[in-house]
């Protein structure tokens, strides 16, 4: 029977903490949610010599602080869940600024191995680090590795299985913040081992800093305790003695003792063996992050990755499509002829997931220029430029981050949220979230612009849509902190990792990961609409028609050109009295003036609250009935054929962008508003963005349509 043991992942973002974990457990994950929050759990079991080893993967923080709810839920699995061994990753070549982290491990007295992470960078920049006295002045065994090049894995499982074995072996470590300070720890100390409750679970010098540090959490364990009169009187004298003495907040005198403790150590034990004046970081900085070409580089770079994107994948779009219209002839060969089970194959099933999988590419590499940019380090440099802006508008510097993510997808940006400390300025990015392009959203860009744009300013169409979602975003921000979350933003303070060449594993993971979710949409919910949507537009199944369609298509035997344009006129009459047809003539004139005045769009529109995709499968499937066969014409082709019933067509460029800039920024889809209504734990603010984002879209629609029109580009 294999021993159980329990290993947490901890350490600062940008450490390589998730490639240690991926090397670790080949990417074989469990993925869900700490109870009561919605952030990410994962961890993993394997087997390792005579160990049942289960390995977590704990939120990347800067510090164990309760300021966010990342560093809460990290303090809590190790404080409640007491793993057996903690792993620390540190970026060796940022070791003082990784090194805070572990002084607070050290406080919690756990069994601490530390993983010195980038041990190659640190080696070419000219450091030598004294293993043996450093490890003795943190308390805890040191292992070199290159998560990148899978170097010291084996080493680290090695270490922290060692350290199980023999608790004994644990090396004692306690960080020195001077008489004065430790007096009043001392004293705190005192009375909080009264409290046999809070005295048990966690360690009194522990618990004292805390306090110190006028920990939120912890004072809220201490006001329901028996002892809780003692402890907090003692609290006030002990923070009164001390903001005497040094004329500042113990909060702040503590942070600074820990920074003295880590650069003692480290002028103990590193050396460089010569000195690097500039880094080649600091010498890319110097252009990167210039008032100058800072931001008009990042600009480049955005229109650059909307390129690449779109030249890149229309081959494979064009592929894709083929295959679909491929598969559609060959079900609609195989079942039988005019039966509803041929309809929901060929035009429900295959028409509707399929227009939207055809998409899959332009997705997929879309996550793959992301992942460059974060992977290389300029990601953090994007977050560093717009903070000058982000201050401008009203918003905190780290609000830019989940808007960077809500180009992938608005969800995990909302949750990205969490960092942000202050109510209002999460409130304020919450808000604006939306109108960041994601993902989802990209597949009609492709159908619409691949239909009616020349391929030559087919980027810079891509590009606009973007850029104009981030402009109605800020102007929304400024709108809000000045009428709805009045005041300043707090400060922004944000490390940047130094450069670095992303490795193929690296960008394909995590690739993978963002677009897996796509398809896992493609499978589950865009199915499950495309098939309602199917339904509504085929039934009632044989409605009354204006003509008798089986007399005519009879008597025009021998005649294939009167018979096509029967059975088309026959299909159409059909979805125009179906449920969808209904639905969409219903709401079709509040589109009136904005230009599309299409009940099919229409169906489609109200179809994206479920999921942005579905817009495309519906489409796909309202488009393809009675046209599944070798003559079938791509959805692009469709678009630009349909018309009114005076032959007028409906969409040209003008209306195709208008139709574009109102799916950009109205109502974000449903698990977007789920998730707003977890994160803020009302169900006021979801309803206030589902109804202020269409107001905005129309809005900017009718501008675009009808500025367009007086323009003579209609």
């Amino acid at each position: 029977m294999p021993r159980q043991l329990t290993i947490a992942l901890v350490g600062n973002p940008n450490s390589g903490k998730t490639t240690i974990f991926n090397n670790l457990t080949g990417m074989r994950e469990h993925v869900g949610n700490y109870p009561g929050v919605t952030v990410e759990k994962k961890e993993v079991s394997l087997e390792y010599k005579d160990y049942k080893i289960k390995i977590v993967d704990l939120p990347g923080t800067y510090s164990l602080t309760a300021h966010s709810i990342d560093e809460l839920v990290a303090r809590q699995f190790v404080i409640e869940e007491k793993p057996d061994v903690v792993i620390d990753i540190i970026d060796t070549s940022n070791l003082e600024r990784n090194l805070y982290l572990t002084t607070q491990f050290i406080e919690l007295g756990v069994p601490l191995v530390l993983a010195f992470n980038m041990s190659d960078v640190a080696e070419k920049q000219g450091f030598l680090i004294d293993t043996e006295r450093l490890s003795k002045l943190l308390g805890a065994p040191i292992v070199f590795t290159v998560a990148t090049k899978k170097k010291g894995m084996s080493e680290l499982l090695e270490e922290a299985v060692k350290l199980a074995e023999d608790k004994t072996n644990l090396k004692e470590s306690t960080v020195g913040y001077g008489k004065e300070i430790q007096e009043e720890i001392t004293k705190l100390e005192n009375v909080l081992i009264a409290d046999r409750v809070l005295s048990q679970k966690y360690l009194s010098r522990w618990l004292a800093v805390k306090l110190l540090e006028n920990d939120s959490e912890v004072i809220k364990k201490v006001k329901v305790s028996p002892c809780a009169n003692d402890i907090l009187t003692q609290l006030e004298k002990s923070a009164a003695h001390l903001n005497n003495i040094f004329g500042d907040v113990p909060e702040a005198i503590i942070a600074d003792r820990r920074y003295g403790f880590i650069s003692g150590a480290c002028s103990e034990t590193v050396k460089r063996t010569y000195e690097i004046r500039h880094s080649i970081s600091d010498k890319i900085d110097k252009v990167l992050l210039s008032k100058i070409f800072g931001l008009p580089i990042f600009i480049g770079l955005m229109w650059l990755l909307f390129r690449f994107t779109f030249k890149l994948s229309e081959p494979l779009i064009k592929g894709i499509e083929a295959g679909q219209e491929w598969l559609a002839n060959l079900f609609a060969g195989v079942l039988p002829e005019g039966t509803a089970i041929q309809s929901l194959v060929t035009d429900g099933i295959i028409g509707g997931v399929g227009g939207v999988l055809v998409f899959m590419p332009i997705i997929f590499l879309l996550f793959f220029a992301i992942a460059v940019l974060e992977d290389s380090g300029y990601m953090a440099r994007a977050a560093f430029i717009m903070d000058r802006l982000m201050h401008k508008i009203g918003l905190h510097g780290r609000s830019f981050i989940p808007m960077l993510l809500g180009f992938g997808c608005n969800l995990p940006a909302i949750m990205a949220t969490r960092t942000i400390e202050d109510r209002r300025d999460r409130l304020a990015t919450i808000l604006i979230l939306p109108f960041m392009s994601c993902g989802a959203r990209l597949p009609v860009y492709a159908l619409f612009i691949g239909a009616f744009f020349h391929e030559k300013i087919a980027g810079n169409i891509l590009f606009s849509l973007y850029m104009l979602g981030m402009i109605v975003a800020i102007v929304m921000a400024k709108v809000f902190r000045k009428y709805l979350f009045k005041g300043e933003a707090s400060p922004f303070v944000m490390e940047l990792p130094p450069y670095r060449i992303p490795t193929i594993n690296g960008l394909l993971t995590h690739m993978w990961e963002r677009g897996v979710v796509y398809l896992k949409k493609a499978g589950t919910v865009i199915f499950a609409g495309c098939v309602l949507l199917w339904f509504l537009s085929n039934f009632p199944w044989s409605p009354q028609y204006s003509k008798d369609y089986e007399s005519l298509i009879k008597k025009a035997r021998g005649d294939e050109e009167r018979i096509v344009r029967l059975e088309n006129e026959r299909a159409y009459e059909k979805l125009e009295k179906s449920y969808a047809g209904n639905l969409g003539k219903t709401i079709a004139p509040a589109f009136r003036p904005l230009g599309f005045d299409d009940w099919k769009l229409s169906v489609g529109l109200a179809g994206g609250f479920v999921a942005k995709e579905i817009v495309v499968g519906t489409l796909g499937t309202l488009h393809s009935v009675g046209e599944a066969d070798e003559g079938s014409k791509s959805l692009r082709e469709a678009l630009r054929n349909e018309a009114y019933p005076d032959g007028t067509k409906i969409y040209n460029p003008l209306v195709a962008y208008a139709v574009m800039v109102f799916i950009l920024l109205y109502m974000p889809c449903v698990s977007v508003i789920a998730v707003i209504r977890s994160e803020t734990s009302s169900w006021r603010w979801p309803v206030f963005v589902a109804l202020y984002t269409t107001v905005v879209a129309w809005i900017l629609a009718f501008i675009v349509y009808q500025g367009g029109r007086l323009l003579g580009l209609g």
